[in-house]
């Protein structure tokens, strides 16, 4: 009797059973979107049934001037914190990636701590700082952006730290040799052979972190002054009076905003087709 080969876990994908549950699970997950963008084309106030097809409230999305201040607002925040988050981010993982100091374990953990906490706790804990050192939002725009860009460079840095990091794992260190033997300084080298190789890292951190800035709720609802929104929060106040095909037209360009951004970065960090025809 021929033994019976076991079945691998890829094996399975092939059984009808589990293909339905799939499925089941990516329409429990992205049903909900979809059903937020076709009825942000609906033609009626109480958008609960389908009345026909319209672009008026799109129109009346982009002529609402609290939506485009809070639109304003998160782009600052997050063009401002992006550029930090991926300097500090990049110098962070060189600094993991290439040397040993003591301390450097607890170091790695402690970057790694903002991504594994509950955004809740990090909210909080930056609003007990913030009234702690006495950091006022009194100082107008765009000083008043300011709690918020420090709060959203805070849970930004590690994402940019962890993508560069990786990046670097599959870098030659004789590239740095050959360019220091050739005559090149520690600056030339690091300009012309480090950081070309980090440069799709950089890319698809910063914009990892532009994408965490833009959708951050959490965070930026402990770290807001007065009179100071941003576009989530705004559409947050605008659903708490009903999902209106306004909230639902200011939401769905949120997320093709942020879908654009992930897509974007997914695609930067590909490894590239010359560099594994070579390999």
């Amino acid at each position: 009797m021929a033994r019976r080969e076991p079945i691998g876990p890829l094996d399975y994908t092939r059984r009808l059973w589990l293909r339905l549950w799939l499925l089941a699970v990516a329409v429990f997950l992205y049903a909900p979107i979809v059903i937020l963008v076709v009825f942000s084309f609906n033609d009626s106030k109480r958008n609960i049934v389908w009345q026909g097809f319209t672009t008026d409230y799109y129109v009346k999305a982009a002529a609402n001037a609290s939506l485009i201040e809070a639109f304003t607002n998160s782009l600052v925040i997050a063009l401002v914190s992006t550029v930090i988050s991926t300097i500090v981010g990049a110098l962070m993982a060189l600094a993991l990636w290439r040397f040993r100091f003591p301390g450097k374990p607890g170091l790695d953990g402690a970057v790694a701590l903002p991504i594994v906490i509950p955004e809740i706790c990090m909210g909080v804990a930056l609003l007990v700082f913030f009234n702690r050192v006495g950091v006022s939002a009194a100082f107008g725009w765009p000083f008043s952006l300011l709690p918020i860009i420090i709060g959203h460079v805070a849970f930004s840095f590690p994402f940019v730290c962890v993508v560069v990091r990786a990046r670097m794992a599959g870098f030659d260190r004789s590239l740095e040799e050959a360019s220091k033997d050739l005559g090149a300084s520690e600056w030339q080298t690091f300009w012309n052979v480090t950081v070309p190789f980090m440069k799709p890292g950089l890319i698809a951190g910063g914009l990892l972190a532009m994408t965490l800035s833009l959708d951050d709720f959490v965070i930026t609802f402990f770290t807001a002054g007065p009179g100071t929104l941003t576009f989530p929060v705004q559409v947050y106040s605008m659903v708490r009076f009903g999902a209106t095909p306004e909230v639902n037209a200011a939401s769905t360009i949120l997320i093709v905003v942020t879908v654009i951004l992930t897509v974007i970065a997914l695609r930067l960090q590909r490894p590239d087709k010359e560099a594994a025809k070579l390999a």
